[in-house]
């Protein structure tokens, strides 16, 4: 290219790498393109030489990254140029520019064709590294004789039959069909008696494929396998270009052994012995070495050993050897040999003999717990778990306790479900298993799932000898000064079913037991009331002859929940309160849970799901939601003059109910554990109000977790903390109303607001309509319920609801009706998965017809960022070293805010509590400062720790100093920008796909204090 002749494309890649920027680069390459086309369209004056060097241009164009729509003809036409150089240039520029589908290519075939079955070497090579590229179904049918041919051609030099191979190799993976089974198997078979090493590495290449696929063809060529690997394993005849650091052509012993991992079994006895001495000598002859290269090479021999003596199931002498060596692996300080060692000592597990010889290593492997690198830390924990029995449960499970505290919060959830596994599998008594799930709880409750403490509960239930102990185990507990509230629940749960055991124990009376369950109660939320609630009325109904002044209490309390907005909890409360009044009877109404039917553990059930493959998963979600619509609608009862209806509110008509939701649904139960109670009789949740959509948003409860109904507009719309400061009309996208008549009622950037800080409202309201919400929130899953009431007489008809998503959220939106009958309400389940951090906001498409008014409005929908945040506290162990090992940017942001709103620090830290931002206090030594912890979930990232400092100045409020640091550089950058929106005076607008973000105000655009600037290093806590 340097060469005189080419000095037109050396000049335009100078041109190009001398562009100033991409508007100079782009103008540059649109006028050679220009040039280049006129070129091409004069096509008669070309010489080969100059229409190569145009090709050339294309090329460097095309790498550049823009489109070159042209010219693919002139670079086809060169393959068929008689002289190297230009027929170069056609197979690399082809190769490049077209895909296997291209119309041009059918055009080339020919001309491929004959450099294949020509006489000229370095054209047969270019043909065939531009089909083995390529490689589409057409060519396959076509060239595959022809390339068979070259392979098995013994005139053909080395050189070309290795591309040969390969090109095979590629046209067999697009149409299997290319190699002719019953006459290829013994064709194949005579390849590997090839003496070249480099054919023979191709060859093995194009076995493992064809083995993979139909291994009963190829059996003639597993002893040709056992002698390569015999040849290679003595070093004989290996050219010293094909020995590797002294290791010989170890791609192709890994190949070799690969492919005899296809074979089910190797029945020949000295075929069988001879590749064990091969196995042998390479298990003995494996060390770790200084070299990295050396060691990188043995290690992947000696793993694929490894994988093959266990596909072989070999002499249990073989395998105690191979886990021996891969205990010296386990104890080496390289990380990377120390996950393998580890890896492979897990696959091992799957032989039953070797779990003697592994539990050996014990102590290593609890070591590599500790291990600074994190995947080391889960391939010990995945080995943990499947060497555990009923021997060593008790160790493993205590060294998994102690872990816990200081485990990577990534880690938690696992290492917290598969500890309360090993625990019910191998318990050697039932009080030491109640112990170790307590201890979970009070560790990780944050990381507990409802399933672990229902199975403790079970448990407990299922065995008389177990319940004082577990009763008095939870009393214990409920006497630290911090519980998580997994803890309430689980000690709720237990201590109103045997609170009484304990009864003639000190400070077991039922006052006692009471007054410390009910000091719990302002602290849970609404999902845990129901079950105090119940311990309760446990409590009253064992305290008989009844105790006066503690009958008094509850029924206060009773009373008290007996209007409240949360339908189970209220519920509850009527119906206790009403059943407590009924004296003795009350004995056989709340009588002990009967045991419960033994059955496979829902923990055990669970880890087995998670390993069910994700493709398979996904198809079944996908069948389910092309299922018909599940919307709900609801019609009232109550005449147009919107007098009281006839009937109550609990009783409204059910105009359709699709398949997947049915009535039980709207019947709240009381749900003491993971089953139902029926003892409890089922009333109205609430009374019959005046106000219509009120009433529809109020009852009907969707399905999940008791204590999150949506509530009345009135309701939803009060108590904004804070946020109607921070509101301005960008919460919706600009409304576009045919006739202009229909306004909306309320401010709708209001609502939006609102609804980002609660999970229940209404979001849009005009004369015809009003749309609530109601959400649910877990980890990186949400799932939404849109209520669609309509307000009047006569039916809303061409309704339409469209989901515009953002990149970073996967929402699915039932069908919703294409009419609203009068007085109804339409309810719409949407699930939402978050993949990635991202502030971006989805965007609700909603239009309908009412008379002559057509209605469209595009609303924002309230999932963002801050839903999929899980506030966390940490403590100062936990949160300095994290803080000092995220050190600078990306992973760490600083920023000086100017323009905030300026508020007391008590406020701003509600406002952060109120988006799932935890103060964390007495971390920071300046009172003037503020740190915040919170986990983030996405599909992507899984959990990541967030830590937040902020920066306060006493003197000017309107500034502050903020420092984000995670794990995750986007999140770290999206997180920085979400809480600035929050606290600067005017909001920015949220990202949405339907409208591009205004430019921020310039207050907001001061550059960055770099993460070392001396003043940030504040008082050491940096």
């Amino acid at each position: 290219m340097a060469m005189h002749g080419m000095r037109g494309l050396s000049v335009f890649i100078s041109d190009i790498r001398n562009c100033q920027n991409k508007e100079q680069e782009r103008l540059r390459v649109d006028k050679e393109l220009g040039n280049v086309r006129t070129r091409f369209k004069n096509e008669k004056g070309l010489t080969p030489y100059e229409k190569k060097k145009y090709v050339w241009k294309m090329l460097y164009i095309y790498m550049l990254g823009y489109d070159v729509d042209f010219g693919h003809m002139e670079a086809v036409s060169l393959i068929s140029a008689p002289k190297y150089p230009e027929k170069q240039v056609g197979y690399i520029v082809t190769s490049c520019l077209l895909n296997e589908n291209h119309d041009f290519l059918r055009v080339a075939i020919n001309s491929v064709r004959n450099d294949i079955i020509g006489r000229n070497e370095t054209f047969q090579c270019l043909a065939l590294t531009m089909v083995g590229n390529i490689g589409g179904r057409e060519f396959a049918e076509s060239l595959a004789p022809d390339v068979q041919k070259l392979l098995l051609s013994s005139s053909c030099r080395p050189l070309v039959r290795k591309k040969a191979a390969l090109c095979l190799l590629r046209l067999f993976r697009k149409n299997p069909d290319v190699v002719n089974v019953d006459g290829w198997a013994d064709r194949m078979a005579q390849l590997l008696d090839e003496r070249d090493l480099g054919v023979l590495t191709s060859s093995m290449s194009l076995l493992v494929a064809l083995v993979s696929n139909n291994h009963e063809a190829y059996w003639t060529c597993l002893p040709k396998c056992v002698k390569i690997l015999e040849r290679l394993a003595r070093n004989q005849d290996v050219p010293q270009e094909y020995t590797y650091y002294g290791i010989p052509s170890p791609w192709l012993q890994v190949k070799t052994m690969r492919a005899l991992q296809y074979f089910p079994s190797i029945e020949d006895p000295n075929t069988r012995r001879t590749l064990f001495e091969v196995l042998q000598r390479i298990l003995m002859g494996t060390d770790v070495v200084k070299n990295v290269n050396k060691n990188n090479a043995s290690h992947a021999v000696l793993f694929e050993a490894l994988a093959l003596v266990m596909h072989l199931d070999a002499e249990k002498e073989m395998m105690s050897q191979c886990v021996a060596l891969l205990g010296k692996f386990v104890a080496v300080r390289e990380p990377n040999i120390r996950y393998l060692g580890l890896e492979n000592m897990t696959r091992m597990l799957m032989v039953t003999d070797v779990q003697e010889v592994i539990k050996r290593h014990q102590v290593q492997i609890i070591a590599s717990l500790k291990d600074p690198d994190i995947s080391i830390r889960r391939r010990a924990l995945d080995l943990l778990y499947g060497m555990c029995d009923v021997t060593n449960a008790k160790d493993i499970v205590e060294e998994l306790l102690q872990y816990l505290s200081s485990a990577d919060f990534a880690m938690r959830e696992e290492l917290s479900l598969k500890a309360a596994i090993l625990a019910e599998k191998f318990a050697p008594d039932l009080s030491w298993y109640v112990d170790v799930i307590l201890q979970l709880i009070d560790k990780a409750g944050d990381f507990i799932s409802d399933d672990i403490w229902f199975r403790v509960v079970q448990f407990v239930i299922n065995n008389d000898d177990l319940q004082p102990y577990a009763a008095a185990k939870v009393k214990e507990y409920l006497h630290k000064p911090a519980v998580h509230e997994t803890m309430v629940k689980v000690s709720a749960y237990i201590l109103g079913e045997y609170s009484h055991l304990l009864a003639r124990r000190p400070g077991c009376s039922p006052k006692e037991i009471f007054s410390i369950l009910h000091e719990k109660l302002p602290t849970v939320s609404t999902t845990t009331i129901p079950i105090l609630l119940s311990a309760y009325a446990k409590i009253l109904m064992h305290t008989q002859p009844p105790d006066q002044e503690l009958q008094n209490q509850i029924w206060a309390i009773f009373t008290k929940y007996e209007s409240c907005i949360d339908a189970e909890i209220q519920q509850r409360a009527v119906e206790y309160f009403a059943l407590s009044r009924k004296g003795a009877a009350l004995m056989d109404i709340l009588a002990e849970m009967p045991k419960f039917p033994e059955r496979q553990s829902s923990l055990i059930k669970k880890a087995e799901d998670a390993e069910v493959d994700t493709a398979e998963q996904s198809a079944i979600k996908l069948r389910a939601q092309q299922q018909t619509s599940n919307a709900l609608v609801v019609t009232d009862q109550r005449p147009a003059n919107g007098a009281p209806p006839p009937v109550p509110v609990g009783q409204l008509s059910l105009v359709k109910v699709p398949s997947m939701i049915t009535t039980e649904d709207r019947n709240l139960t009381v749900q003491a554990s993971s089953q139902d109670n029926g003892t409890l009789s089922k009333v109205d949740p609430q009374p019959p109000s005046a106000d219509l959509l009120g009433d529809l948003l109020g009852p009907l409860a969707i399905e999940g977790p008791p204590g999150a109904t949506v509530p009345s507009e009135h309701n939803a719309v009060s108590g904004l903390e804070g946020a109607a400061e921070a509101v301005d009309g960008s919460a919706i996208v600009p409304v576009e109303v045919e006739t202009n008549t229909v306004k909306p009622i309320g401010n709708i950037a209001e609502r939006f607001h609102a609804l980002c800080l609660k999970d229940s409202g209404v979001l849009y309201e005009d004369p015809y309509i009003q749309i609530g919400i109601k959400a649910e929130w877990r980890a990186h899953h949400g799932r939404l319920v849109l209520f669609l009431g309509n307000k009047n007489t006569a039916p809303l008809i061409s309704v339409q609801a469209l989901i515009l998503p953002p990149g970073h959220l996967k929402m699915e939106l039932s069908l919703v009706p294409e009419t609203i009958p009068p007085r109804a309400q339409v309810q719409c389940p949407l699930e939402v998965v978050n993949l990635r951090p991202s502030r971006d906001v989805a965007v609700l498409d909603y239009s309908y017809k009412f008379g002559a008014n057509m209605v469209n409005v595009k609303l924002r929908l309230p999932a963002t960022l801050n839903k999929f945040l899980q506030p966390i506290p940490v403590s100062a162990e936990e949160f300095f070293p994290q803080w000092r090992s995220l050190s600078g940017p990306p992973l760490k942001l600083q920023e000086v805010v100017r323009g905030v709103r300026p508020m007391p620090l008590s406020e701003m830290a509600n406002l952060l509590n109120s988006f799932r931002l935890m103060i964390s206090p007495g971390l920071d030594p300046n009172p003037n400062n503020l740190v915040v912890c919170t986990t983030f979930y996405s599909e992507n990232t899984h959990a990541i720790l967030c830590l937040v400092r902020i920066e306060t100045d006493p003197a000017d409020r309107t500034q502050l100093r903020m420092t984000l640091a995670s794990g995750d550089p986007t999140l770290t950058f999206e997180l920085k920008e979400f809480i600035k929106e929050q606290l600067v005076s005017i909001p920015m607008v949220p990202r949405a796909p339907a409208a591009a973000p205004p430019a921020p105000p310039a207050a907001q655009l001061t550059p960055q204090i770099p993460a070392n600037d001396p003043a940030a290093l504040l008082a050491g806590l940096l």
